[in-house]
């Protein structure tokens, strides 16, 4: 069966999830959310998923207005699969949700334990424990490939806290994604490469005097800060001297051809052929 699979990513952890999850299935595309215009999108597959993070315990913003417009009315089996730090289930009852309102619901439905990656927070795992959480987030990908292989039902599982949590925080970042990168700066460390721009997957940054300078359509993906060779790019106070994450399979070509679209992210193969 043809499946797509659409994506959005900071840091890797969901691109590898879905590049993984595409390789398992076989006669797949990878579609990356970022590329698409504005507008319906009707899938031009009979299986379709949606892989992403989870922010403030809900959807990207990117991928709320991305579902809105999806037309899932046509396919027989519409799955997600988010990738999370913590918690976050209850982005996964947000997602259906959306789906609810079309007249149906998602069929499968996992969110996967990945590596965290919001520095403001915490410090990203390595070492040991990086590989443990990678290693055990591959296994639960492998199987949620044969689940949805065999075309089970597995509905978002129940989520009491976090949804609650989620009421608590998340309309912080949903209603402020135009003030989010007013808390980024740069340091002295900057050697004026452009990096960030050029890997930023909603162009929300454009180089002046060759310092970037945020022009408040953010996502608070992390991608510039992460990305940056020198770890000059902050965010708030707490970023400072708490290392950076990547995950090992990503790098900034393929976080570039977020906005590129299909032509760039056509196939498991062509993917893999990427730096």
């Amino acid at each position: 069966m043809k499946t797509v699979i659409y994506y959005f990513t900071g840091t890797g952890n969901s691109y590898a999830a879905a590049a993984r999850l595409c390789d398992a299935l076989g006669d797949c595309t990878l579609v990356p959310i970022a590329s698409l215009p504005g507008g319906r999108i009707v899938p031009d597959a009979r299986r379709v998923g949606i892989v992403c993070p989870v922010y403030d315990l809900g959807l990207p913003e990117i991928v709320d207005s991305f579902a809105r417009r999806l037309d899932a009315g046509g396919t027989e089996y519409l799955f997600a699969v988010l990738t999370m730090g913590g918690m976050g289930v209850s982005a996964l009852h947000q997602l259906n949700a959306i789906f609810k309102k079309q007249g149906r619901d998602l069929d499968g439905a996992w969110a996967v334990a990945m590596p965290g990656n919001f520095v403001p927070l915490s410090q990203p795992p390595t070492g040991a424990k990086l590989e443990k959480i990678l290693d055990r987030a591959g296994e639960t990908i492998d199987t949620i490939a044969g689940i949805i292989r065999r075309g089970e039902n597995v509905p978002p599982p129940p989520a009491p806290l976090s949804s609650l949590l989620r009421r608590l925080f998340y309309p912080g970042y949903i209603r402020h994604t135009d003030t989010l990168d007013e808390k980024f700066w740069v340091t002295e460390d900057c050697i004026f490469c452009g990096t960030c721009a050029k890997v930023c997957p909603v162009g929300n940054i454009e180089m002046v005097d060759g310092m970037p300078r945020w022009l408040h359509q953010c996502q608070l993906c992390m991608g510039c800060l992460h990305f940056c060779p020198t770890e000059a790019i902050q965010w708030g106070s707490r970023t400072k001297d708490r290392g950076r994450y990547l995950h090992p399979e990503f790098g900034a070509k393929k976080m570039k051809r977020q906005r590129l679209g299909p032509k760039a992210d056509d196939s498991q193969k062509t993917e893999d052929s990427g730096v």
